[in-house]
């Protein structure tokens, strides 16, 4: 494909990418098999099959970055030795999640968004997450993730 990698494109993966970590929380609370939702949800939104992924999660510290899909997975569903930390960002759980994008830089094969992204749990509160994505078009013409940042806002309190 030599198409720019357009806005539209972006934002649908931003929603399937939200939908898929609410997927997760959703079948943890059934007790089916979220580990399996995990595994597919990094393989489908990063780009580990085709290089290097610099994925920054919000809640780590201990070991801050995640270079392999299975310290990726491990975020967000937890139960890791190796991450001893992760307790599953995914299953918090969450009902819904929106993205209110800064900006974004389109190129041909690679494309940042910046923003905020807004979690919101069972009881309805939002959890404000700043975030910076990088995706560049896969082999297949899909557009994966090989850049993840987000933190929590600076607080002066």
């Amino acid at each position: 494909m030599s198409a720019i990698i357009t806005e539209e494109e972006v934002l649908k993966v931003q929603q399937g990418w939200g939908d898929s970590v609410v997927q997760i929380g959703k079948l943890f609370l059934e007790k089916k098999d979220f580990r399996k939702a995990a595994l597919k949800h990094v393989e489908k939104f990063y780009g580990y099959e085709e290089g290097i992924v610099l994925f920054k999660p919000t809640k780590a510290c201990q070991i801050q970055f995640r270079s392999t899909p299975e310290s990726a997975v491990s975020y967000f569903v937890g139960s890791n030795n190796q991450y001893a930390e992760d307790h599953g960002f995914a299953l918090q759980p969450w009902t819904k999640v929106r993205f209110e994008n800064c900006g974004f830089i389109l190129e041909k094969n690679y494309a940042i968004s910046m923003g905020n992204y807004f979690f919101t749990d069972l009881l309805g509160n939002e959890v404000k997450v700043e975030y910076t994505f990088g995706f560049f078009r896969a082999v297949d013409g899909s557009l994966k993730i090989n850049l993840h940042h987000s933190s929590l806002p600076f607080s002066n309190d």
